[in-house]
């Protein structure tokens, strides 16, 4: 049989959400609320966190699209 290799997820708490994106609070909840950002998960009752993989790929899409901006507008 063959090996299967999972991913572990990665639980990020607000702090960290907000260091690796350089949004704020009100600016990651507002983007939630847009349907641009992705969803937290609950973990209690008071406690919400995102997966580590879904911030990480939102991230690369911004660089992409903020790249792909550029280039158009030089090429303009």
């Amino acid at each position: 049989m063959g090996e299967r290799f999972e991913i572990p997820l990665v639980i990020l708490r607000l702090n960290k959400v907000k260091a690796r994106t350089g949004l704020s609070r009100s600016g990651i909840y507002q983007k939630m609320a847009d349907g641009e950002f992705p969803e937290s998960i609950s973990l209690g009752l008071r406690a919400v966190g995102w997966l580590e993989s879904e911030v990480d790929q939102w991230l690369a899409d911004m660089v992409k699209v903020s790249r792909s901006s550029k280039n158009r507008a030089v090429q303009s």
